[in-house]
């Protein structure tokens, strides 16, 4: 039988890797921490292992762990001491991302990104200032305008803090533009800001808000986290995100929305990123626990195939332990 077209001869060992039309690097990975002003020691997330929440004291020490893991770049997300209606320790001079973003960037060489949300701060646990919707027979809902005020003094005093990049998360209308006005008026013209462009409302989001201490007391985040339904939408979101000056954009989850970062990455050319969110890293743990999954090769197929639809950074859990083996 004459077979003169074998694409075998090019997964032979030696060719492989040469031709190979993804290749993943540490330099594309962020990590997610956890500062938490309540405790004073390290705490295991129980259902996200290998994380904890740490203290301000030993914010510095966490990162330096993921720059020695060759880890270039962190996300930092924050738990207060305390919480009201408003979510006013967010913006505050000693909030607990304020502190530790301080500590982190006078002491180490990491790229700084915070996370900007008001769902870890209010102790209703929604994204913004709630109100009672007239057209949903007065159930209560985020006042999209009223929040804009305050993730735009959230940014910024992240900002004065030292991050490098300010990552708004909480999906309400406008956000980028206003936080951009509020950078450009404090004199962080030159300061990037990553939208969370496209959030779907998603159960993949479990253990993070164990982790985070954010889970909505009452209710869910349907009225503005994004429908698992709605693909067309997402180029909407993430077009209006451009027009108001994101400089680039996240998808969130990533595996079930791999077709949604694909479509982000053919339709503009800012950066992507994807969030590998805590219910896709719990549950590789979960199996691989049962034996019924490799947890090493499972979490670089998982990374890859993000890298592969489009994203050019991925925010995720694995990424020092995936760090570690690409180095």
């Amino acid at each position: 039988m004459d077979i003169t077209r074998r694409p075998r001869r090019l997964r032979r060992d030696g060719i492989r890797e040469l031709v190979s039309e993804t290749n993943l690097e540490s330099s594309d990975l962020v990590v997610p921490i956890f500062v938490d002003a309540t405790t004073e020691s390290r705490t295991p997330i129980e259902s996200m292992p290998g994380h904890e929440r740490v203290p301000v004291e030993e914010s510095v020490a966490r990162v330096e762990e993921a720059l020695e893991a060759g880890v270039e770049a962190v996300m930092v997300f924050g738990i207060p001491e305390s919480k009201d209606s408003r979510g006013s320790r967010a913006w505050a001079e000693d909030g607990v991302v304020q502190r530790a973003v301080r500590r982190i960037t006078a002491e180490t060489d990491a790229y700084v990104i915070t996370d900007v949300c008001l769902c870890e701060y209010t102790e209703h646990g929604h994204c913004g200032i709630l109100e009672e919707d007239a057209e949903a027979d007065g159930r209560l809902t985020v006042r999209n305008d009223e929040t804009l005020d305050l993730l735009s003094k959230t940014a910024v005093s992240h900002a004065e803090a030292g991050a490098d990049m300010v990552a708004p998360s909480s999906m309400t209308d406008g956000m980028i533009g206003a936080i951009r006005a509020g950078l450009d008026d404090a004199g962080f013209a030159n300061l990037p800001v990553m939208s969370y462009a496209v959030k779907y409302e998603s159960a993949f989001y479990g253990p993070f808000r164990d982790a985070a201490d954010g889970a909505p007391a009452f209710g869910d985040r349907r009225h503005y986290q994004m429908d698992p339904a709605n693909r067309r939408e997402a180029m909407r979101e993430a077009r209006l995100d451009v027009e108001e000056g994101a400089d680039a954009l996240l998808v969130k989850p990533a595996l079930p929305y791999l077709d949604i970062v694909s479509d982000v990455r053919r339709e503009f050319d800012h950066p992507v990123a994807a969030y590998n969110v805590s219910g896709e890293y719990a549950m590789l743990h979960a199996a691989a626990e049962k034996g019924w999954l490799d947890i090493e090769e499972t979490a670089m197929e998982s990374l890859l195939s993000i890298k592969r639809a489009g994203a050019d950074l991925i925010v995720t859990y694995f990424a020092e332990r995936v760090a570690d083996s690409l180095s």
